[in-house]
């Protein structure tokens, strides 16, 4: 299993003042908070990603693309992340992501670090900068966080 290794609890990483000169369209932007996200215990999997992309693929906001472009939209940001590092990758996420996008890829996220039903100081810490980062109301952000760890104890009920 390949593994990238990131180092995302750097005080820069998630730092709004930083601009980045890489444009991403808003779905690239999406993935790319998706990918930090699932990337948040240090390192991320290319099965990983797969398997993200295809949960991806049954949002309205992929409705459009096929299998093979959502494969080929991770391997450019895993290429990105490979080569610039998660503050390049982050930073050109955060600037390209619009307003209506950034509940739901906070909630994505947060779904992605919750899924094994724990949440580790560095998760925690990686949540709440992202929250912070993309603007979003912390009554909001709490909400969001809430209602997937409320998803994620029925999921691990069923698997109990």
């Amino acid at each position: 299993m390949e593994q990238i290794a990131v180092s995302l609890f750097d005080k820069n990483v998630l730092d709004s003042h930083n601009q980045s000169q890489d444009i991403l369209c808003p779905e690239e932007a999406f993935v790319a908070i998706t990918l930090a996200a699932i990337a948040s215990n240090g390192h991320i999997s290319k099965e990983k990603s797969y398997h993200v992309s295809g949960i991806l693929s049954r949002m309205k906001l992929f409705q459009s693309y096929t299998n093979d472009l959502l494969v080929d939209m991770f391997e450019k940001l895993l290429n990105l992340l490979r080569t610039e590092g998660i503050d390049t990758l982050f930073r050109a996420a955060q600037s390209s992501l619009p307003d209506k996008l950034k509940e739901s890829a906070f909630a994505f996220a947060t779904d992605m670090v919750l899924s094994d039903g724990d949440m580790t100081t560095e998760e925690q810490d990686f949540l709440s900068d992202l929250y912070h980062c993309l603007n979003i109301n912390s009554d909001m952000a709490n909400q969001i966080v809430k209602v997937i760890l409320i998803k994620n104890q029925g999921q691990s009920f069923m698997d109990d």
